[in-house]
């Protein structure tokens, strides 16, 4: 297997722009002929190249030289964590003008930063501490309609979810969706993303694999709940590989992270990007839920939104500041959010309270139970017996879903939960009784 090359992503790109299929056979210059060539985008590594060094020169922050006054700032540590994740926050906290981490409780090794980490930045925005899906989050929504009522039906309910909404690797949707997204021409072009325009038309409201899920929930009181969870699929993942290869970083878990000045030209471009890519997702998410809720039938009562691969700019300590949360959800005093278990596990509805704890958390909680056992592991681990009589003995119909995604290899939300008594409090607990997921062996290249 080759290494992979940060120059590629981009020289792909710009063969396309050129009218090349970036994977045909051309000659190599200066090749005789009948030689044996090389893919059209190798053509274009050097015009990349030169584009990474102007970026360099336009705000690209380099992993060494961290000025004095960033060095050994705070970083508060909610759970229990393997040293390797632990050293990887510290390594990401090296570079640039990090004023204060966390990682929560739900953290665990992801590709530069710890998912569950966050790190606030003075001026500067991480690409890698965003991610690759830009924009990932959760969408719940409470409907009038009594579990009660449908009980008879979430059979045939799951399996029209199934049917109506596309699961699994780089889908697209089989219903054109129409949004307003796609007429501000000026968003794309500002985030040097009109080329991905129509295929992102296509693929809006796919939900993607992995750990991507549509919930069916009920709460206390007995109501439906509609829950999801999903990003900015192809768009979020091709503007992360963009942006990353102009900044000159790199793919991998023990890498530093790719940050960048935000009022740099470089910066601009990218938090454009990310903004778009969250937007997206977030329509994406509104959309299969409202689709959902056609085939439930009922009203929407209430509803909380939230991103958890992002960055917002904030005020902490009197300073204005880039907060870059990787799988951790906003928690601020009064805002709500969304954070789902392990499939067929508790959801639950919180709400974030005023701490000396909640301050040290940036405002950030979990964004869900987190991992114990790699996606390998899980399957080596683990067999589907025991996984579907986990989820009868819970009630709960599954349709899809794989090994990787069993809720043995997850920690369980309330304990998760309990290291961050005293920042966030929980509003409803929401018992699933119906999940959908993609299926056994559809590998998506857009997943967190």
């Amino acid at each position: 297997m080759r290494r992979p090359d940060p120059l590629e992503a981009r020289a792909r790109e710009l063969a396309t722009l050129a009218g090349l299929d970036p994977d045909s056979r051309v000659a190599r210059p200066g090749e005789p002929e009948g030689g044996r060539g090389w893919p059209a985008w190798c053509g274009f590594r050097a015009a990349a190249r030169a584009e990474s060094q102007a970026a360099l020169a336009a705000g690209v922050v380099l992993p060494e030289g961290q000025a004095p006054a960033y060095r050994d700032s705070p970083l508060a540590v909610f759970g229990e964590h393997d040293p390797a994740t632990v050293a990887q926050m510290r390594n990401c906290m090296g570079v640039g003008n990090a004023v204060a981490g966390v990682i929560c409780a739900d953290g665990h090794l992801g590709y530069a930063q710890p998912v569950g980490g966050v790190i606030a930045y003075e001026g500067q925005i991480s690409i890698s501490g965003v991610g690759f899906d830009i924009g990932c989050g959760n969408l719940a929504a409470r409907l009038d309609t009594p579990y009660a009522a449908i009980r008879e039906r979430v059979p045939a309910i799951l399996e029209d979810v199934r049917r109506v909404i596309s699961f699994g690797i780089g889908r697209a949707n089989a219903e054109r969706v129409e949004h307003p997204i796609f007429d501000d021409r000026d968003a794309w072009r500002e985030a040097d993303r009109l080329t991905y325009r129509e295929k992102a038309m296509a693929q809006l409201g796919t939900v993607g694999s992995g750990n991507h899920y549509v919930d069916l929930l009920r709460d206390e009181a007995g109501f439906v709940w509609i829950g999801v969870h999903f990003g900015s699929r192809g768009l979020g993942h091709g503007s992360a590989t963009h942006y990353l290869g102009l900044a000159g970083g790199r793919v991998g878990m023990h890498v530093p992270p790719a940050v960048v000045d935000a009022e740099s030209e470089l910066g601009r471009r990218y938090i454009a990007a990310m903004q778009l890519a969250g937007r997206y997702a977030q329509a994406g998410r509104e959309w299969v839920v409202e689709r959902v809720r056609r085939i439930i039938g009922g009203a929407v009562t209430d509803s909380v939104h939230n991103h958890h691969n992002y960055a917002w700019k904030e005020t902490h300590g009197g300073r204005d500041l880039w907060v870059v949360r990787k799988g951790a959800t906003p928690a601020f005093p009064g805002q709500r959010g969304f954070v789902g278990g392990s499939m067929g596990d508790d959801a639950v509805i919180l709400e974030g309270v005023e701490s000396p704890e909640s301050a040290a958390s940036l405002y950030s909680t979990v964004h869900g139970a987190g991992r114990v056992f790699g996606r390998r592991e899980a399957k080596r681990r683990f067999t589907r017996a025991a996984m579907d009589a986990w989820l009868r003995e819970r009630g709960v119909l599954l349709a899809g879903g794989d090994l990787d995604e069993s809720p043995m290899a997850y920690r369980r939300l309330p304990e998760v939960l309990a290291h961050h008594a005293g920042t966030v409090k929980v509003l409803h607990t929401l018992r699933p009784f119906a999940v959908a997921m993609a299926g056994e062996g559809e590998f998506d290249p857009f997943k967190d």
